[in-house]
């Protein structure tokens, strides 16, 4: 058995410095450009994710060959998202940091595009979440907003 495989190839404190500067550069980008939940991921939105995460794979790893190598890289990158979602859960002042606040995008009943546009959210868009939830005028919603977690929420006006 190969012992090399199971052996670090590269110190340790460089596999956790490189694993976190390319979390926090990626958790940035994410959290700026994806908002929609996976579920409604585009095929754009999910190349755009595959082509990052192999981009980012010798940005982190450097010159690491081992499983061992591998193994820590992965286990920084699901410390950080772990302590993040902790600190989330913890303190108010973090989430709000880190999660994107609602998006309102349907007000009584008027589109807001400045906002649609912000999130390239078209009024087709808009208007196929409606049908999805047999809502038939855009007048019969009170307020539609986007979110934190990319979904799309409706509150129907009781007229």
């Amino acid at each position: 058995m190969d012992t090399e495989a199971f052996s670090l190839s590269v110190p340790l404190w460089e596999i956790v410095i490189r694993g976190s500067i390319v979390y926090w550069f990626l958790f940035l980008i994410f959290r700026s450009i994806l908002r929609r939940d996976m579920g409604s991921v585009g095929v754009g939105d999910f190349l755009f994710v595959v082509i990052v995460a192999d981009a980012s794979q010798n940005a982190m790893s450097g010159d690491a060959k081992s499983i061992m190598d591998g193994l820590v890289l992965i286990s920084v990158l699901v410390c950080w998202n772990i302590l993040i979602d902790w600190l989330s859960y913890k303190n108010k002042w973090i989430r709000r940091v880190m999660e994107a606040p609602p998006l309102v995008l349907v007000r009584n009943g008027v589109l807001q595009t400045r906002a649609m546009r912000r999130e390239f959210i078209t009024k087709d868009d808009i208007l196929a979440k409606l049908r999805e939830d047999g809502i038939e005028h855009i007048s019969a919603v009170k307020q539609m907003q986007l979110e934190s977690d990319g979904q799309l929420s409706i509150i129907h006006d009781d007229k």
